[in-house]
């Protein structure tokens, strides 16, 4: 028989990080973590111009079942971002607004879920962000094992507890918890560089000559006619 464990306590990215890598975004953050950590876009923001980042809480349910997101609940600390997923595919409507408001009460800041969402016009108007698979009105049961705080796959990626998960209308990027203060030294340069472009830019320089792409238009045989 498989085990099956909520794992109460787990180290967290200091509040401060989480907080300045929301401000840079998900996209900066990927570029500054090398390109790495990217989610597959088949998860997508059901609001619009929401940007978080958190500390992972991880679950892991059976298809069209959220008792272990009920079993999260009481692992949620302020700030975190609950990140779940089934151990088959699935687009049942996994959470509602009932559970969001459980999740809310105790600090939770969003959802990852790979899965369905329900209710989710109550979910835009309490201003509680989700990332989803689908919206669904297909309701769940509350019937299987699954975990809590353990690694998790989602999306190409794996989250671990307590991981960095930074979401915006751009997408999802998770950044191991013990790379997350580089990451964001990375992010801040990454932010001051291209605000210097941007200006140079609408000025009305060209990118090409900003970025010196001619030399490579010619070696690549582009030919200005």
């Amino acid at each position: 028989m498989s085990r099956h464990v909520v794992v109460r306590d787990f180290e967290r990215v200091p509040a401060e990080i989480l907080k300045e890598l929301a401000e840079e975004g998900a996209s900066t953050v990927h570029e500054a973590d090398g390109r790495r950590g990217a989610f597959t876009p088949e998860l997508r923001p059901i609001q619009s111009g929401a940007r978080i980042a958190g500390a992972a809480v991880t679950v892991s349910c059976h298809p069209g079942d959220n008792l272990m997101i009920h079993a999260a609940v009481e692992t949620v600390r302020p700030g975190d971002v609950v990140v779940i997923t089934t151990t088959s595919p699935s687009t049942d409507g996994m959470l509602g607004d009932l559970l969001a408001t459980s999740l809310r009460a105790h600090g939770a800041i969003g959802v990852i879920l790979d899965a369905g969402v329900r209710d989710a016009a109550e979910l835009r108007e309490m201003g509680f962000p989700v990332w989803a698979r689908a919206i669904s009105p297909q309701g769940t049961v509350k019937a299987s094992p699954g975990s809590v705080n353990v690694p998790v796959a989602v999306c190409g990626q794996v989250v671990n507890p307590g991981d960095a998960i930074v979401a915006d209308d751009d997408g999802i990027v998770v950044v191991p918890r013990d790379r997350a203060a580089a990451v964001l030294a990375a992010a801040r340069k990454r932010t001051a560089s291209e605000a210097s472009k941007r200006e140079r830019l609408a000025a009305g320089e060209l990118g090409v000559d900003m970025y010196g792409l001619r030399p490579l238009l010619e070696r690549l045989g582009v030919e200005y006619q």
